[in-house]
């Protein structure tokens, strides 16, 4: 029996193109951007932790989440193709994760291309490669930095400026 795979996606315009490109075998999805995110509403930076970001499904976002772990349960295969920059890459390492602590027996590699034509799609799907850990740990930091800056010095900054 040949093994059905999932594709996912940022965009859901990407998605339908990025099918018809594949066939059959393949179902392809989009995440609508970041699933798993810092919560909006509070700092969710553990200081005394080595600086270890809190992450949570992102509010509103929790279905399409749960959508496509019950599609990558059913696959058995599943192909990560956001975007090629450290959000993109963050996304897929997400993804990955949450979807392994629902199936860890799921077999997730992570697919680039540039261009969304026949050509690059099949490209990258033949040559799958892994998450890219430097890429998702610059991410990590950003947020992170962000994070203590924005909620740590912001209000400082106010006061003088007031």
């Amino acid at each position: 029996m040949k093994v059905h795979t999932l594709l996912i996606v940022e965009s859901p315009a990407k998605a339908s193109t990025i099918e018809r490109y594949l066939g059959p075998g393949y179902t392809v999805m989009a995440s609508m951007g970041h699933l798993i995110d810092l919560p909006k509403s509070r700092i969710a930076i553990d200081e005394k932790n080595n600086f270890e970001p809190e992450y949570i499904t992102v509010r509103g976002k929790a279905k399409i989440l749960k959508e496509l772990q019950t599609n990558a349960n059913k696959a058995g295969h599943v192909l990560l193709a956001s975007d090629n920059d450290r959000e993109g890459e963050a996304i897929a390492y997400h993804l990955k994760n949450s979807f392994l602590k629902k199936n860890e027996k799921l077999k997730i590699e992570r697919i680039v291309f540039n261009e969304i034509t026949p050509g690059a799609i099949k490209e990258a799907v033949a040559n799958p490669m892994k998450i890219n850990e430097p890429k998702v740990n610059a991410q990590k930091a950003r947020r992170v930095l962000d994070r203590l800056v924005g909620y740590n010095l912001s209000p400082l900054l106010w006061s003088k400026v007031k």
